[in-house]
């Protein structure tokens, strides 16, 4: 089969053209995760014709993997699901190298693998292996494409690209243990993954070939639920860019003083007329759109900039949509201001709309829900 042929429809593209398509085909590609994320990333950098691509992940396919994780069939249970990708998708793209590692990344094996590969795709679903993604890929000066889902939200960015931030910049610590949930517990709807891993294929095609505008310097954060979705502009912090060594461990740390606050609770403290402060932690458009009363807006990208607004004598709830910004506001917060109590809202905006209704939420634009 000519090559000319296969890729004819994108070499074809005003812009793109033969010399892109032969930087994919020199380009060596670490996809670090063979679940949701990784699953849409392997199909298309395969079908696109990237020369090299290694694939990491000691897990097996699971029936309840096959929702989101369409590579993969029901007769594959129980596979690692790093051997049953390649064999698949060797029958996509003969051409295409692959490295199969039937193991998790670690301290003892990061920097070895990431240093034969000139891009990383993080598709994993767990803080310790981020951060280490991160840390490595800082001391080896590596750029690396993120992806992140949980329920109806994804995030994706660029990190650790011509000086641009890491993903440090965006999350400085580790979340306590168990402030987020992953999507065993959360639920995470199937086509969410394919959307976001389509996203990262895309950004790591821009950064091997050079063509088009990549997202290194911002977050883009897709909102499913609501066909919505917007950029933070991330700041890059010199001293995240100083990284010598790995940690010993990557662990999560325990909870810190105050902890996680159920919607029935924060529902409790309303009408037991509980003093406390409520910090809404979503995007200026995400408050405005609907907001609890007494909400205060402090959107986690500025957070940094305006702990010192919080008051230091009351307890600090902290809101998103769903409650992963709210956890990481949380330990933002804890960290800045030693003996703080900190309350993160589990579930966020759309839990109290599922269970609570719109009692207490305030429209601002209309006054009433839309």
């Amino acid at each position: 089969m000519s090559t000319a042929n296969k890729y004819s429809r994108q070499t074809q593209l005003a812009g793109f053209g033969p010399a892109a398509q032969q930087k994919l085909q020199q380009a060596k590609v670490l996809v670090i995760g063979a679940g949701g994320l990784g699953v849409p990333v392997l199909q298309y950098l395969t079908g696109m014709g990237v020369g090299t691509i290694g694939i990491i992940d000691g897990d097996t396919i699971s029936i309840d993997n096959l929702h989101r994780q369409v590579l993969y069939t029901e007769a594959e249970v129980g596979k690692l699901k790093a051997e049953a990708a390649i064999a698949t998708l060797r029958k996509l793209n003969s051409e295409v190298v692959f490295k199969l590692y039937p193991y998790y990344l670690d301290i003892n094996n990061a920097l070895a693998l990431i240093k034969e590969y000139d891009l990383l795709i993080d598709a994993s679903d767990n803080f310790g292996t981020r951060y280490l993604i991160n840390d490595a890929c800082v001391i080896l000066n590596k750029p690396y494409i993120y992806g992140a889902v949980q329920q109806y939200e994804g995030h994706v960015s660029v990190f650790n690209y011509n000086g641009g931030p890491t993903y440090r910049c965006l999350y400085p610590t580790v979340p306590q243990a168990n402030e987020i949930p992953d999507c065993n517990t959360a639920g995470v709807l199937g086509v969410a993954p394919g959307i976001i891993g389509c996203q990262q294929a895309l950004q790591a095609v821009k950064v091997i070939t050079g063509v088009g505008e990549t997202l290194s310097g911002y977050l883009q954060i897709f909102d499913l639920d609501r066909n919505d979705q917007y950029k933070i502009k991330l700041t890059s912090v010199p001293e995240n860019h100083n990284i010598k060594h790995l940690q010993s461990n990557y662990d999560t740390p325990a909870c810190e003083k105050g902890g996680k606050l159920e919607i029935e609770e924060l529902y409790r403290w309303y009408t037991d007329d509980k003093p406390f402060f409520l910090v809404d932690v979503r995007e200026t458009k995400e408050f405005n759109h609907e907001h609890l009363q007494g909400a205060h807006s402090f959107p986690l990208s500025a957070l940094s900039d305006n702990i010192d607004r919080l008051p230091k004598n009351l307890p600090l709830v902290t809101i998103c949509e769903i409650g992963g910004r709210s956890a990481r506001a949380a330990t933002t917060i804890s960290e800045a201001v030693p003996g703080s109590t900190v309350y993160n809202v589990v579930g966020g905006m759309e839990t109290w709309l599922d269970e609570v209704g719109e009692q207490l939420v305030v429209y601002p634009k209309s006054e009433t829900a839309p």
